[in-house]
């Protein structure tokens, strides 16, 4: 049938395009096989917490499989927003795909399950952030090349984010780590852009109601549609047209979480985030250790963690922005010996 023939050609396109994220692609085909087996509504809810319709989000995007794409979260953000200890650890939210939704069809609806960190009430511990001392010295003009910009994977990028990914490419704990340092370094009442973004943009739940704007770019408009603490965003594939689509001196804050990797044009683009911040404005960029290979670029995967600081830094030079600051703000986990760093390299306008 031809719900068969998208579901299959669907799971395919998914196992190649995240094959080499073994994280994000285990807990996507588990979500989705929970929607196979269980084809009446599924919602799951927090205890206490009634299950809510808080987003209903469709789309006419392109893709053969998808129809519609449907978010539905299950508890209402402004209600945890009181205090973030009174905040849940996890919403879990549900996406709706609808197939064969055409004169041959046979309209279909199957849901995946998703599962957001809220980054609260997770018993890990937050030391301050470490400084890390940024010491190369870069010369007067940038001294890279166009091998140091190759990727294993040149094909077209938008070809490689086609499939909405509504997974975490980073674990728990570094994404706990990243949005409180957030709460405690961007000042309420700021205009905030997340570039290369995604579902989720890793901000405190109480953002929404304390911010004056949160605006995203990223690659797939289905992920940025499913994010539900941005008031405006725009697909753009910065890669090709590294400008940014806003007004000079528009932000307080630009963000760009575990993504610079990925820029061939990183300089280009930074200069374009110098042009929107405002005056005394912000840049955080925030790094971990783990990528796509293909999609990274060839200096990057020659590079440790310390490198990679000094690389943004780098970047930030050339774009035009004054002296960096980088920090480690990896947090601790009880019982555990390992989990992903987090650091953060930020700059003034």
């Amino acid at each position: 049938s031809v719900v068969t023939t998208h579901y299959r050609a669907f799971l395919f396109t998914l196992h190649s395009h995240t094959h080499q994220h073994t994280m994000a692609t285990s807990q996507l085909c588990r979500l989705l096989c929970l929607a196979i087996l269980f084809p009446s509504y599924i919602a799951l809810s927090l205890p206490g917490r009634q299950v809510t319709r808080s987003k209903f989000l469709s789309s006419s995007a392109s893709l053969t499989f998808f129809a519609d794409l449907a978010y539905i979260v299950s508890g209402s953000p402004d209600e945890a927003c009181a205090a973030a200890n009174d905040n849940p650890r996890y919403i879990e939210s549900e996406v709706l795909m609808k197939y064969g939704d055409d004169s041959k069809g046979n309209p279909r609806t199957r849901g995946v399950l998703v599962r957001r960190f809220t980054g609260d009430s997770t018993g890990y511990t937050f030391p301050t952030p470490s400084p890390v001392s940024l010491v190369k010295e870069w010369p007067e003009n940038p001294p890279f090349t166009a091998k140091d910009f190759f990727r294993a994977d040149e094909n077209d990028d938008e070809t490689f984010y086609t499939l909405p990914r509504l997974v975490y490419h980073i674990d728990e704990p570094a994404v706990a780590s990243l949005t409180q340092y957030y709460r405690n370094n961007i000042a309420a009442g700021s205009s905030i852009l997340d570039i290369c973004s995604s579902w989720v943009s890793h901000y405190p739940l109480e953002f929404p109601k304390i911010m004056k704007r949160i605006s995203g770019t990223g690659m797939n408009p289905l992920e940025l549609m499913a994010n539900d603490q941005f008031n405006d965003y725009e697909a753009r594939n910065l890669n090709v047209s590294p400008e940014l689509p806003y007004d000079n001196d528009s932000f307080d804050v630009v963000t760009c979480v575990v993504s610079i990797d990925y820029l061939i044009h990183p300089i280009e683009v930074l200069k374009e985030v110098r042009r929107v911040l405002k005056p005394g404005g912000k840049v955080i960029i925030s790094q971990s250790n783990r990528c796509f290979p293909s999609k990274a670029i060839a200096m990057w995967l020659n590079m440790n963690d310390r490198q990679h600081l000094e690389l943004i830094n780098g970047y930030l030079k050339y774009a035009g922005f004054g002296p960096a600051k980088a920090f480690d703000i990896t947090a601790s986990v009880p019982g555990q010996s390992y989990n992903d760093p987090m650091f953060i390299v930020e700059c003034t306008k």
